[in-house]
């Protein structure tokens, strides 16, 4: 993450109030100490926040990859998916657009009292994360394209990152490149068609492997050592662009980070679920046709997957 993109974070973030955070537990509270009451509903409302579930929204299907990274490094917490897959693709849209479309999607997750959001998309993190923080009163995780850690991880100098066109284009990367890579050289590359690939299940076979392979092709070329998968469709394809790239070419993607940085934010807000012996949970809604998005996200997922139809 970088300096900039810190201080619109420290800016618009809301950390909950000092008078959410009790010294006290349920359990330590006296019936005859006129505090109890009002230790009782605080208490009571800290437990409702920390119980409320995380929302996770993207475009379509690609942040699926991102909540299987939050549920392997949250697994007591429950969650909420949003996939605007009635207006996917974003990336050939209008800022405004992706604006408007947004804060649609958004707010049906506040209307289901989540308690953080992860923007599981980078080019809804480019184009509205700062919006987001300085419209709605909650904690919001973005996606920031790994160029950090492939500049780190590059032994030859050289790093791809293969992203859609508009991620591709932003004035963002441009400044993480500057800020991290300046002194490596970096090839990037638009990738439209693999978004396509994952969005209808695709993710296996010989013309997904062809398909990766002409995409990644002006990256290889450049004899890079390090590719940044800067969308998080992407990593539903991993196990192709790993034999496509083969062993001698290190991918990197976000969704740990992402996870871990959710982690923080949550301890930090005084939010972490509390382990319950009702297990984890978890919603799956997209705004286009329930049926077919099931099928794609059970595919991507690993488990069968019920998904509801959401008016956005």
């Amino acid at each position: 993450m970088g300096n900039s993109e810190r201080e619109v974070q420290a800016k618009h973030v809301y950390p909950a109030r000092d008078s959410e955070r009790s010294e006290y537990s349920i359990r330590d509270y006296n019936k005859n100490d006129p505090r109890s009451h009002a230790d009782r509903n605080e208490q009571a409302q800290i437990s409702k926040r920390q119980h409320a579930p995380i929302g996770v929204f993207d475009t379509g299907a690609g942040g699926l990859t991102v909540l299987a990274a939050l549920r392997q490094e949250l697994p007591n917490e429950r969650y909420i998916y949003l996939g605007d897959t009635a207006h996917c693709p974003y990336g050939e849209r209008s800022e405004d657009d992706i604006i408007n479309l947004v804060q649609q999607a958004i707010s049906f997750l506040v209307e289901q009292e989540v308690k953080l959001i992860v923007v599981a998309c980078n080019t809804v993190s480019q184009a509205a994360l700062s919006m987001l923080r300085a419209t709605f009163p909650m904690p919001f995780v973005g996606v920031v394209p790994a160029v950090k850690p492939a500049a780190r991880a590059t032994k030859c100098g050289r790093i791809g990152i293969a992203a859609t066109n508009r991620a591709i284009k932003a004035h963002y990367l441009q400044q993480l490149i500057e800020e991290f890579a300046s002194d490596i050289q970096v090839s990037t590359v638009g990738c439209p068609e693999l978004v396509t690939l994952v969005e209808r299940g695709e993710l296996e076979g010989p013309v997904v492997e062809e398909t990766v392979r002409q995409n990644l092709q002006p990256l290889l070329s450049k004899e890079v050592d390090v590719i940044v998968l800067g969308c998080t469709h992407f990593p539903a394809l991993r196990p192709v662009i790993e034999r496509v790239v083969g062993e001698h070419v290190q991918i990197i993607d976000s969704g740990a980070a992402i996870a871990r940085r959710t982690g923080v934010v949550l301890e930090s807000e005084g939010l972490i679920h509390v382990p319950s012996t009702e297990g984890a949970h978890l919603q799956v809604w997209c705004s286009g046709d329930p049926a077919s998005f099931g099928q794609v996200a059970s595919k991507i997922l690993g488990y069968p997957v019920i998904v509801q139809q959401a008016r956005v």
